[in-house]
């Protein structure tokens, strides 16, 4: 006679390959049906820079764009994207130059200890597509989904302010001075 533990067997998904665009390249992968597009990215691609906070899709540090548009990829399956055009922060340069929002990030100091800066960036990235002169309230909103545990979102705001002036081809304002003239 046989025990329930000795009849229960593990279930073996069969992989199935998983061809996408990644950062404008055409790259493929074998995966279970269940891995996570986080997990695919990092551990079958080596893409490291998507990075894993909550793994509830709260956070915002696993964020990618699909088709342009941000997506918690700790919330989808791999195979989901198959077919997808996925930008990773990994693709955000252009021959070794940093991307506009990138440099705003650096020039303004958005970001301290830099967990969140992947997924904040591509968000800012795909703001900046939608809408390319957002107001400071139009900024928050749309990073409101974007945890940052460091910066207070000062600097995330001034960067993202940085970027869609740099966008525009202008400067942005200068600050205010704090000094008085005497």
């Amino acid at each position: 006679m046989s025990t329930v533990s000795e009849n229960l067997q593990p279930v073996v998904e069969d992989e199935i390959t998983i061809e996408v665009t990644i950062n404008g390249s055409p790259r493929s992968g074998r995966a279970e049906p269940r891995l996570l597009l986080a997990d695919f990215l990092r551990q079958q691609l080596g893409l490291t820079g998507t990075h894993l906070g909550c793994e509830h899709g709260v956070c915002g540090a696993c964020t990618v764009l699909i088709d342009g548009e941000p997506v918690r990829s700790c919330l989808m399956f791999a195979i989901q994207a198959r077919g997808a055009d996925i930008t990773t922060v990994e693709g955000l340069d252009d021959d070794g130059e940093l991307h506009p929002v990138q440099q705003a990030f650096h020039a303004k100091h958005g970001l301290q200890c830099g967990f969140c800066t992947p997924g904040m960036v591509l968000t800012c990235k795909a703001l900046l597509d939608h809408n390319p002169t957002p107001s400071e309230p139009e900024i928050r909103d749309f990073l409101s989904g974007n945890i940052c545990r460091c910066t207070g979102y000062v600097g995330i705001v001034e960067s993202v302010k940085e970027a869609a002036a740099a966008g525009r081809g202008v400067s942005p304002a200068a600050p205010a001075s704090t000094t008085t003239e005497r």
